[in-house]
């Protein structure tokens, strides 16, 4: 079997050292943007009704799903994303963007309500960004990180695990990990956040949210969105194309579909005076 690399055993405590990963989402952005899931209504509008004005500064944008909901909620917003293809495929959906890593960002002496990062955190270095998104806050300014976090049926996951197991044995996948409580799964990624926030200084004590929702996925559907995963998106077609016939069938073998539970978690603090 071959041996995972650097960057395929990279934990959540050093996932922003991954560059290459983190700036490989772009090599098909209008898939990112056609097949990722939005986020739920309700942590949108408390994001906002938490903040004390409209200006929201989003930190790793990608193609601008977020922040689109922000602006569909009356929100002001400037993206700050790495990988200028993603910038490109939001700046023609709507949305300012400037191309740079947050930590290196120069704001230029703007000023905001709301610093979010949908799905992007991660990717950031926990303490350089959350210094970076206190130096902007205006006070009572809100930091809010968040993260989808997927719960698949137990059926499903084995089976694609085993999947996983044959045609790419060189990435570490135990799916049967997503079965579980979405807490064992979540933890330690908030902890970082949190632990970043208060390293950084300059906000008050961090809050966790967390907003339960399913989703049914197609076969095409969830074939679509898979290629968007970051352990896959470098992935070589003769890997790819496998890949997908194998996690095809199984999805056919159950029906042609499965309902995804999702908890949508937030790690949030507010810049204090």
């Amino acid at each position: 079997m071959p041996t995972p690399t650097p960057e395929q055993r990279l934990s959540v405590q050093d996932s922003h050292r991954a560059r290459q990963i983190a700036e490989s989402f772009g090599t098909d952005a209008e898939r990112y943007e056609r097949a990722r899931p939005r986020y739920p209504d309700a942590l949108i509008d408390r994001i906002v009704d938490e903040s004390p004005g409209p200006d929201v500064l989003d930190a790793g944008c990608g193609t601008g799903i977020a922040a689109r909901q922000f602006q569909q909620a009356g929100c002001r917003v400037l993206g700050v994303e790495p990988d200028a293809r993603m910038a490109e495929v939001a700046r023609r959906l709507g949305v300012d963007v400037e191309v740079s890593t947050l930590e290196t960002w120069d704001p230029a002496g703007r000023a905001f309500d709301a610093v979010v990062a949908a799905q992007a955190w991660h990717w950031i270095d926990p303490v350089a960004g959350a210094a970076k998104a206190a130096q902007v806050l205006r006070p009572g300014g809100r930091l809010a990180a968040f993260w989808h976090v997927l719960q698949l049926p137990p059926d499903i996951a084995e089976v694609f695990t085993e999947v996983f197991a044959r045609v790419v044995p060189e990435i570490p996948v135990n799916l049967g990990s997503l079965t579980g409580p979405p807490e064992s799964t979540y933890a330690a990624m908030l902890t970082k956040t949190a632990d970043g926030f208060r390293t950084a200084g300059g906000f008050g004590d961090a809050e966790e949210w967390r907003f339960d929702w399913e989703r049914t996925y197609t076969r095409d559907a969830w074939l679509d969105q898979l290629p968007t995963i970051g352990l896959l998106t470098r992935l070589p077609r003769e890997k790819l194309e496998p890949l997908l016939e194998g996690v095809g069938a199984a999805v056919d073998e159950a029906g042609g579909s499965f309902t995804m539970r999702y908890a949508t978690v937030a790690a949030t603090a507010a810049r204090t005076g």
